[in-house]
């Protein structure tokens, strides 16, 4: 006869989660590693259809009046001209929207393709070639497609030039700064030192997106689509690049010497 207490409601949790808990356990490495490419294809897939939403909303002015309103609320009530807060905060957004620029994309891209040059590394660095450039191909594709017009509704704080959808400097910054921080991820040896360089990646995507709208030159929608697309375009790259990777078509990192 048994005479372990009766289980009570409050272990239920803890109960349901177990087995999973011991299922994992038992997993191979291997089979742990597996995961990483479904898990990139579903980012790459979320980003691609998210894309494809918001451009379909565009397209039967569904976000007409979202847009407004965020465009609206970061100007003074009385002057559209006058963005809100102080002097130096436009003064920030102008800086930070140029590290989303060609020229500040380009001078980046050129740093490190003569870095992995150096290291002997030539078909990684036609690799990053192809994919930034290929990014800026798409964006500007695009761009000619749906040909939608700047905000009117507001003064624009900079000079701009080309169509409005998708926002060219949050899509390129998300491709530039998401492949060449998941590059750096690859060969540097700490995990903290990666989560930091694909952290500082992720956020200088945000503020460069961010000032766009801020300065009066993007709808809002504009920047979130193109987070989405660069988003979509970086995973899908580094995806491909693990693939030739594996095949010998590029060159490995080297081995990490301290995964702490």
């Amino acid at each position: 006869m048994s005479t372990s207490p009766p289980h009570s409601d409050a272990d239920a949790p803890s109960r349901w989660l177990a087995r999973p808990l011991r299922l994992i356990r038992r997993l191979r490495p291997r089979t742990l590693a597996e995961l990483g490419p479904i898990a990139t294809l579903f980012v790459v897939a979320a980003g691609l259809l998210g894309f494809v939403a918001i451009a379909e909303e565009i397209v039967e002015g569904e976000t007409h009046a979202f847009d407004e309103a965020i465009l609206r609320a970061l100007r003074s009530a009385s002057d559209p001209g006058d963005p809100i807060g102080p002097a130096w905060l436009e003064i920030v957004f102008r800086d930070l929207t140029a590290l989303g620029s060609i020229t500040v994309l380009t001078v980046v891209t050129l740093v490190v393709l003569g870095y992995l040059l150096i290291d002997g590394k030539r078909s990684a660095a036609l690799f990053v070639l192809v994919s930034v450039a290929g990014g800026a191909l798409l964006v500007d594709a695009v761009k000619l497609f749906i040909a939608r017009p700047r905000p009117d509704l507001v003064a624009h704080l900079v000079q701009v030039q080309t169509y409005s959808f998708p926002s060219g400097h949050a899509t390129a910054s998300a491709v530039t700064f998401l492949t060449l921080g998941t590059l750096l991820g690859r060969v540097l040896g700490r995990r903290r030192l990666k989560a930091y360089v694909l952290g500082t990646a992720i956020t200088l995507t945000l503020l460069v997106g961010a000032s766009r709208v801020y300065l009066g030159v993007h709808w809002p929608s504009d920047v979130l689509a193109g987070w989405s697309l660069g988003a979509a375009w970086a995973m899908l790259c580094w995806q491909v690049g693990l693939w030739l990777q594996s095949r010998g078509r590029i060159e490995a990192p080297r081995p990490d010497q301290d995964p702490a």
